[in-house]
């Protein structure tokens, strides 16, 4: 029996599933967008046809901790993260989203991590706005605690108010309604560092009625980080909410080697909570600078600063001997900016890496003027280095932890894997050559060996370049 017209024939590649099952040898068919066989399909006829000897064929990458919140409107063709191989990203993380807030003013940071752009009074707002854009990516978004403390709270310097509550809880029970895939935190920042877990629990009660994650960027990854990693779960257990761990790591020397510590209470965690945790495969974190933090670092640079933005990619201490004065108070002078921190420990970044219940997650931040090279490197180091170099895991796993597993945690049901009727979301590299190059010298470095990139069966990357098709939706999660 002849088989039918494709729109597209993938020949000869090595199929990684996304599932963790053994790669094998399959030809791959697309039609209208989604996979439509899998197998021996040498005499099919198909509008286009691509030979994939000696690649990978994977399904298309998840970035399971991104801020690409105003990037998907700002810079639609998102280059940083189709020649990585992803094809969609989740958003709203660490307690910051774009919607819901509308200001004219600079907002506090850490959301202006995020740009100048609050003006979308809904998630609704925000949705159609990513429409509109057209992005080369699809997303989902979390709505952020520390947004909506902004929106209703003039001192954010204390606990919430009932009046207060209230008025966030219906925003997030809107947002939900309106396609929100949950609430995340990040206590750890200044907006919303006096918030209680009562208030947490509080404003997150539409998780009860709705469904969705939390996602919690902890109050302290230090010293404190037991407690911390506490009150999160009691937070999840009181939403019946599956708990992300943000970014997990362990910061300060005194900490290092903790990790050990932290993974085994997650573990026993799971056995009566549904949760996992994201990571980037690098020893270093990004974020606001922080003038407080500066004597915890052996090594801080500087990616951008509002009044001296000529210190962007510059060491502090260098600034610091520069302007004879002490680190500290050339952080000060400094502000606002954001900082790239040599605070982890590499042996700590392995063994998260490698837990089984860990995604791979940037937390690149594209507004940055000298961004960390997450942004540009993560998925192909993760794959080069640390499967195909390191060993630290199967190229099996690595591709499980940025596909089906983290569509499994967020609820993307028609994707992450290779089967017959899921999204033709597919990735197709050279395991031989793919690398991300992106250092903290050249943090911007492109990818090598990501060879296509497909959204829903069209070609966003084609022999390692950009085509300029885009297409990318927001995504209805399954809850």
């Amino acid at each position: 029996m002849p088989h039918p017209d494709y729109d597209l024939v993938i020949h000869g590649g090595t199929l990684i599933d996304g599932t963790g099952a053994p790669r094998r040898r399959a030809d791959l068919a697309v039609q209208d967008g989604r996979i439509a066989a899998l197998g021996e399909l040498g005499d099919a006829h198909a509008r286009r046809h691509l030979d994939a000897d000696g690649l990978v064929v994977a399904p298309g990458f998840i970035d399971s901790h991104a801020h690409d919140d105003h990037a998907l409107v700002e810079t639609p063709d998102m280059p940083f993260k189709i020649l990585q191989g992803v094809t969609t990203v989740v958003n709203g993380n660490c307690g910051l989203s774009l919607a819901p807030l509308v200001t004219g003013d600079r907002p506090p940071a850490p959301l202006d991590l995020l740009g100048d752009a609050y003006r979308y009074p809904d998630f609704a707002a925000y949705r159609a706005a990513l429409d509109a854009a057209d992005p080369a990516v699809h997303s989902v978004s979390m709505v952020g605690h520390a947004t909506l403390r902004v929106r209703h709270m003039g001192d954010l310097a204390r606990e919430a108010n009932d009046n207060e509550i209230a008025a966030m809880r219906a925003d997030l029970d809107l947002a939900l309604r309106q396609g929100a895939i949950g609430l995340s935190s990040g206590t750890f920042y200044p907006p919303a560092a006096a918030a209680t877990e009562a208030e947490l629990i509080a404003i997150g009660q539409p998780l009860l009625t709705h469904g969705g994650v939390y996602a919690t960027h902890l109050r302290d990854e230090g010293d404190h980080i037991v407690p911390a990693i506490e009150e999160a779960l009691r937070v999840g257990a009181a939403l019946r909410a599956p708990i992300v761990f943000s970014h997990h790591k362990l910061v300060g020397q005194a900490n290092h080697g903790r990790s050990a510590e932290t993974l085994a209470r997650l573990a026993q965690a799971s056995a009566s909570q549904p949760l996992c945790v994201d990571c980037y495969p690098y020893a270093a974190s990004s974020t606001m600078l922080r003038p407080e933090r500066v004597a915890l670092c052996e090594r801080i640079l500087v990616t951008w600063s509002t009044p001296h933005p000529e210190a962007s990619g510059r060491d502090l201490r260098d600034i610091a001997r520069d302007w004879q004065c002490a680190p500290r108070e050339a952080a000060q002078r400094l502000l606002p900016a954001g900082a790239v921190y040599f605070i982890m420990d590499e042996q700590d970044v392995r063994r998260i890496l490698a837990w089984p219940d860990t995604l791979v997650g940037s937390d690149g931040l594209p507004r940055d003027a000298r961004p960390h090279p997450r942004l540009w490197g993560t998925f192909p180091r993760v794959l080069g280095h640390y499967a195909r170099d390191q060993q630290l895991f199967s190229l099996e796993t690595a591709v499980q932890k940025m596909t089906g597993l983290t569509a499994a945690r967020f609820g993307l049901a028609d994707r992450g894997t290779l089967a017959v009727g899921q999204a033709a979301d597919i990735a197709v590299f050279d395991a031989a050559r793919i690398a991300g190059p992106a250092s903290f010298d050249t943090p911007e470095a492109r990818p090598v060996g990501v060879e296509h990139v497909f959204l829903a069966g069209v070609a966003t990357v084609r022999h390692g370049q950009p085509t300029g098709a885009r297409g990318g939706r927001y995504l209805t999660p399954r809850r």
